[in-house]
């Protein structure tokens, strides 16, 4: 699998590179670690999965890992991932794990980890749970008798409280709104049913109904087409589209138009602002975010900064910076003053609040964000090389003539994979067809210099 940790934890094809053993040992690692960070008591874990077959499978064996350890386990069963980090940081445990491959296909899981501040685990402590992992050390066999953890079940209670919280964020009267909700076959279902009943809002639920290998699959927030022609039909006010984890949200207008994460956080940024809720009049977002979208904030007296791609590194630069609010394109929308991840569900609230202030229609809300054409093309090379492209002078040559050939009317982002042997070569600018032929020049030399 490479190094153990990614982006967004451990990911991979559930029993083939995610198996039970290394389940078993993750949670083993991650047991002795939490334990050393908890002196003086035992450390108590929440687990929590989306709606994955082999969830199950994975869930046994990291619990068994962390109970070897003497962490006790209260298992959650499926609930969104900001729903462990929500409950986690609420005083309920030490630490979350979350079983949950995202928006990939249901035959993928994964192993996410939260500190007991509900935050991701920083590099250092995961590189730390690696070491112990790839070197095979033996940390359990002391632990033996009175000291094995116990496990019990939580699901009930970890989603009425996680609901709560939602329910408890809005203040905007937004009842009577029709909506159009994908759950993406995942682990939004029963929390957006809950939440929206208890507003009064009417939605209408599609992709609520997961057997284990639909996850994802024509559906949620890489696969809205289904929801777009939904809301048309419905003549809905909006449409809402979560991913398998419900940690992200895209959404539909009552038009069907795409409201993309960009367009999102130019929404809410604007509405934050104009409530005195935007420290600094800062925004967030990431290297992919569209120029048109940097150029609408810019009007509104609104600046942007931009992380590397991930959520992980937007949280990291609004630590750093003080930003309250940052996102995605992808649809991670981020409220650091009241949430410590992407919350699908959350940001939904907030922008059907903006909506209902605004006394607008949805497509009214984005219409001054012009969305610059976006071309993202991949240029296969070789592992090590991927990292030294911008260190070999005929591709810096090239590169300099694409950016002269746009006349400072476009962008090019060359940025290597964190998991795969790729290049990833992104122009952005005005003319699809011109971008397309200036891409597939970058990646040919690329790929003809580094593979």
């Amino acid at each position: 699998m490479g190094r153990l940790f990614g982006t967004d934890g451990v990911r991979g094809i559930a029993n083939k590179e995610l198996t039970g053993e290394l389940a078993y040992k993750i949670g083993m690692a991650a047991g002795y670690v939490f334990g050393n960070r908890v002196k003086g008591r035992r450390p108590r874990v929440l687990v929590g999965k989306d709606t994955r077959l082999s969830g199950d499978m994975l869930e046994q064996a990291i619990g068994a890992g962390l109970l070897s350890m003497g962490c006790d386990v209260t298992r959650l069963g499926v609930l969104p991932t900001p729903g462990i980090a929500y409950l986690t940081r609420m005083g309920e445990a030490s630490a979350g794990v979350v079983i949950s491959a995202s928006h990939n296909p249901f035959e993928y899981n994964g192993i996410k980890l939260f500190d007991s501040d509900g935050f991701k685990l920083d590099d250092s402590i995961e590189d730390e749970i690696a070491e112990i992992v790839t070197k095979r050390e033996d940390v359990s066999s002391h632990i033996t008798g009175i000291l094995l953890g116990r496990a019990d079940e939580g699901e009930g209670e970890a989603l009425k409280k996680y609901t709560g919280f939602l329910r408890g964020i809005v203040s905007e009267d937004i009842s009577g709104l029709n909506i159009v909700v994908d759950c993406a076959n995942g682990a939004a279902g029963k929390a957006a049913a809950q939440v929206f009943d208890g507003l009064g809002v009417k939605a209408v639920l599609m992709g609520a109904k997961p057997d284990g290998t639909n996850i994802n699959a024509g559906r949620g927030s890489t696969h809205p087409e289904a929801m777009q022609k939904r809301v048309v039909r419905e003549g809905a006010d909006i449409g809402l589209a979560f991913d398998g984890d419900a940690d992200r949200l895209i959404c539909a207008d009552e038009t069907g138009e795409l409201i993309d994460g960009d367009k999102l956080m130019y929404v809410l940024a604007k509405s934050l602002k104009g409530r005195g809720k935007l420290d600094g009049d800062l925004l967030t977002a990431t290297v992919m975010s569209n120029i048109g979208f940097e150029e609408a904030l810019g009007l509104e007296g609104i600046r942007l900064q931009r992380a590397d791609v991930g959520d992980r590194y937007v949280l990291e630069l609004m630590q750093k910076t003080g930003s309250a609010f940052g996102g995605e394109q992808s649809g991670h929308l981020i409220f650091l003053e009241e949430h410590t991840t992407g919350d699908g569900i959350f940001a939904a609230l907030r922008f059907l609040e903006a909506l209902k202030r605004s006394g607008l229609k949805a497509s009214g809300l984005a219409k001054d964000v012009k969305i610059y054409p976006q071309i993202l093309k991949n240029a296969k090379v070789k592992n090590e090389n991927k990292y030294s492209f911008d260190k070999d002078e005929k591709i810096a040559a090239a590169i300099a003539d694409v950016e002269g050939e746009m006349a400072g009317k476009g962008r090019v982002l060359i940025r290597p994979s964190g998991t795969e042997p790729l290049v990833r070569v992104m122009l952005e600018g005005g003319d699809r067809q011109t971008l397309g032929r200036m891409a597939d020049r970058l990646v040919r030399l690329i790929e003809d210099r580094l593979r």
